[in-house]
């Protein structure tokens, strides 16, 4: 297996205990606790922190 750069063992790590806490905390503040769960991937948390935090900001312009 080729890793380039570590993307291959980071897209298939879990995601951080950080990552958890954001995640955990940003769904609350959006209403919508199904977007934490514990078995997510490092890639799948960051791409669910960043559709929180861009729905957040959206909600807040308001």
């Amino acid at each position: 297996m080729v890793k380039y750069g570590g993307v291959r063992e980071r897209a298939s790590a879990q995601m951080t205990r950080a990552q958890a806490l954001q995640l955990k905390g940003l769904a609350e503040e959006a209403y919508q606790p199904k977007q934490y769960a514990r078995d997510l991937s490092f890639d799948e948390a960051e791409r669910r922190i960043h559709a929180l935090e861009a729905e957040i900001a959206l909600a807040d312009s308001f």
